[in-house]
């Protein structure tokens, strides 16, 4: 077997690792949003969240930057729908949130946070294309 197919998920996640500085496990965020840990879960499922398994135990983490005063990022939801629609999955998501475009510029997590939605939606979109 091809040793990238082997080891495929195990280095993207590694890699989203090294370019997430900051995670946080279920139960910081469910601290963090002052929620009981199922409606985290449910956020998860809803996909107004996205959670990666990361470091040596395999914790389910979320990136620390979906996080802002104490709410979930309003503009993610509609963003992780259209990048899962566009063929992505969780740590393809991740990447392409976290990693610098010149063209932005920056980092399109950054313009959500900012309240960029609509380009950063838009060029989601361009990517099924």
């Amino acid at each position: 077997m091809n040793e990238w197919l082997r080891h495929g998920t195990l280095n993207a996640v590694n890699e989203l690792e090294t370019l997430i500085d900051d995670w946080l496990t279920l139960p910081d965020v469910s601290e963090r949003l002052e929620l009981p840990i199922n409606k985290v879960h449910s956020l998860l499922d809803e996909r107004a969240l996205v959670a990666v398994r990361i470091g040596e135990r395999k914790i389910r983490c979320v990136p620390s930057e979906f996080l802002i005063d104490g709410h979930v990022l309003e503009n993610l939801k509609g963003t992780v729908i259209v990048l899962s629609d566009a063929g992505y999955d969780d740590e393809e998501m991740l990447r392409w949130l976290f990693t610098a475009d010149d063209s932005l510029p920056g980092r399109p997590i950054d313009a959500l946070r900012a309240g960029r939605k609509r380009e950063i939606r838009r060029r989601a979109q361009a990517l099924a294309w």
